[in-house]
């Protein structure tokens, strides 16, 4: 059904006139009538009796007027769902147990009013290509590895440098050590499995690796935290990276230690980007609360890639 002629009637059923309507609709009476007409037509009855005064409704538009309403009104909330500044704010992370999930768990508690719906995008090309296109309005990226130029309408802020530690089984040569320098990682085989080849997250393992002399490896299907967990605890040469701020809980009997990286601490640089020229509030709303939220300068030495390090 046209919904524009459908509009067309309710507003001329609101007003009783053609012209009234013609005025209300910024178009022409002619364009009022020739509406009508069309709809009278797909539905087979008259909607109107024109008469001196005006335009009265017959039983069937009478009949048809509250489904019309009804009608307009579905329209609207589905524009709505997804028009910016109507529907949740979109905001893109690479997981939903990662220290970027938890700076937005911690938006949401300080703005429960702002909608939010959260999604897990695969890379940054994903996530670039989503911003371009609308889908979402914001995504916590690692994004100036080497060779990428962000395009023109897209901004990019540092907000959070994420501490990286060790994570082995009680039976690792550094098991009972409560910190460990990177240099000491020096032939030590750190495995990742999520490590995809052309991520930004693989550049900048890569980057580590060769930085510290260890050897990052991805081979093998990735099923999950878990079972990377369960394969660590089972191991006593195997070592992975995690967070200081990844929320895990694993089984007892596994008594995993984190281990924290120091001199340097080895960090993860993400940055929120945005579109330019999105206005949703929320996005607004957001950014604020990252700024204002972020940490100061460490006290500590970092070490970060020479590309994240602008």
């Amino acid at each position: 059904m046209d919904l524009i002629a459908v509009r067309t009637f309710v507003t001329t059923a609101d007003t009783g006139q053609f012209q009234e309507a013609a005025a209300e609709l910024s178009i022409t009476q002619q364009a009022v009538s020739k509406r009508i007409a069309a709809l009278e037509k797909d539905l087979g009855v008259r909607l109107f009796a024109r008469t001196p005064r005006g335009a009265r409704l017959t039983i069937d538009g009478q009949a048809f007027l509250p489904h019309a309403r009804a009608l307009l009104e579905a329209a609207n909330r589905a524009a709505d769902s997804v028009r910016p500044g109507s529907r949740a704010l979109r905001v893109d992370v690479i997981g939903r147990r990662t220290a970027v999930a938890g700076l937005l768990r911690a938006f949401h508690t300080a703005h429960p009013h702002v909608p939010l719906d959260v999604v897990t995008l695969f890379s940054a090309d994903d996530a670039i290509a989503a911003l371009r296109s609308g889908e979402i309005d914001a995504t916590f990226r690692a994004v100036t590895m080497p060779g990428r130029v962000l395009p023109g309408e897209i901004t990019a802020v540092p907000v959070f440098d994420e501490p990286l530690q060790l994570v082995v089984s009680p039976a690792h040569k550094f098991a009972a050590e409560p910190a460990v320098a990177p240099e000491r990682l020096a032939g030590q085989r750190v495995w990742m499995p999520g490590n995809a080849p052309g991520t930004e997250w693989a550049a900048y393992y890569d980057d580590l690796a060769a930085e510290f002399h260890c050897t990052i490896d991805p081979i093998g299907p990735n099923f999950g935290v878990e079972a990377l967990l369960d394969t660590i605890a089972a191991s006593a040469t195997l070592g992975t990276f995690l967070s200081e701020r990844t929320p895990l809980v694993w089984p007892v009997g596994h008594d995993l230690r984190r281990i924290e990286l120091c001199d340097p601490t080895p960090v993860y640089p993400h940055s929120l980007l945005w579109r330019s020229d999105n206005r949703h509030p929320g996005l607004a709303a957001l950014r604020d609360h990252l700024v204002a939220s972020r940490p100061g300068r460490p006290t500590r030495a970092v070490w970060k890639p020479v590309w994240a390090r602008g």
